[in-house]
């Protein structure tokens, strides 16, 4: 078994990915500096050390013997990085080059990098494969596709053994291990929260060109996320920068989001149609058919009913005081 650094193993992709890790017999080096992560979602078996990506060389040294890291340590809210440039260029693109640059010298020669679909913007064509055009039209987008051309780079001159996953939606949780934010981004816990508080939600756009005129959005389990990261593992090639899409193959509305959280919940959801969100694309679908072919990965949990169940069992079990707000779901469903 191989000992794995998780950088950002506090957060909602990078605790459940540590779950999985632990149980399938990994030993994990959990790196946060829990700017946004919570202590409380890293796995008590998992090491824990309190620190920044930018200071990853005070932290680790040869001694730690780690065979790879799998990094998800990032800012990815769409809307604070178009107001924000600055926070996402410094913590997402120039820590994670320093990464690499003390990978090198401790000689870790595999990574899995958590990218975004963000890195393709507005698509043309659905489903979006790997070899759709990289436009990204956010600096959340263009810092991780700076990073994406980095690890090429580093795998092209050194020999890196690297994988970049892009997520489109990503929703659910895995048991204690879900998505706990002071004030959330994304439409399950958003509109989980508003169910059960009987707060009002406002939907941005009813007018687009879909089945129902709300926008459509490619959404995956976390579960099936974290799996796809722990087959991929034994993949990792010297000198290769692999990308993957991870999504669910199929779309669905935030109207039928919405459905699906009254029927899970119980609860009525007083919903208020605004107007459509500035850069929001009426749909975002993936391809994932390069990840099933080459690393064997398809997802086990695709129904939106089992993700929106499991994210309403994981809020019910931490009780998260989340901030319901009009701007939360800003590009709402781009977000990885």
């Amino acid at each position: 078994m191989a000992v794995i650094l998780v950088t950002g193993g506090a957060g909602y992709i990078g605790s459940v990915t540590t779950a999985h890790l632990i149980e399938a017999g990994h030993e994990v080096i959990v790196l946060d500096n829990l700017s946004r992560g919570r202590r409380d979602l890293i796995h008590p078996q998992a090491r824990f050390i309190r620190g920044d990506v930018m200071e990853l060389e005070t932290h680790i040294s040869e001694r730690d013997a780690i065979d790879a890291v799998f990094h998800f340590a990032a800012y990815s809210a769409a809307g604070e990085a178009a107001r924000h440039p600055e926070l996402y260029w410094h913590n997402n693109t120039t820590a994670s080059l320093h990464m690499l640059d003390v990978m090198r010298r401790l000689q870790i020669k595999k990574l899995i990098f958590s990218s975004t679909c963000f890195t393709y913007g507005a698509a043309k064509h659905l489903p979006i494969t790997e070899t759709h055009a990289t436009q990204p039209t956010n600096p959340y987008g263009m810092s991780k596709l700076a990073v994406d051309m980095a690890i090429r780079s580093e795998c092209d001159a050194h020999g890196l053994a690297a994988v970049s996953f892009r997520y489109f939606n990503v929703g659910g949780a895995y048991g204690e291990y879900g998505e706990l934010h002071d004030s959330e981004t994304r439409i399950i816990p958003l509109a989980l929260a508003a169910a059960d508080q009987g707060a009002p939600f406002a939907l941005f756009g009813d007018d687009y060109d879909t089945f129902d005129g709300s926008c459509i959005r490619d959404y995956i389990h976390v579960a099936d996320l974290a799996r796809a990261h722990l087959l991929t593992l034994p993949t990792l090639k010297p000198g290769k920068h692999a990308i993957y899409n991870l999504g669910n193959g199929q779309g669905f509305s935030n109207r039928q989001v919405l459905q699906t959280v009254q029927e899970v919940t119980g609860k009525t959801l007083a919903v208020t149609v605004r107007p459509r969100r500035t850069g929001d694309p009426a749909a975002l679908v993936a391809s994932s058919v390069k990840a099933s072919r080459e690393i064997g990965w398809q997802p086990q949990k695709p129904l939106l009913r089992t993700i929106v169940q499991d994210a309403w069992d994981f809020y019910r079990l931490h009780h998260p005081s989340t901030v319901v707000s009009e701007y939360a779901t800003e590009l709402d469903a781009m977000v990885h």
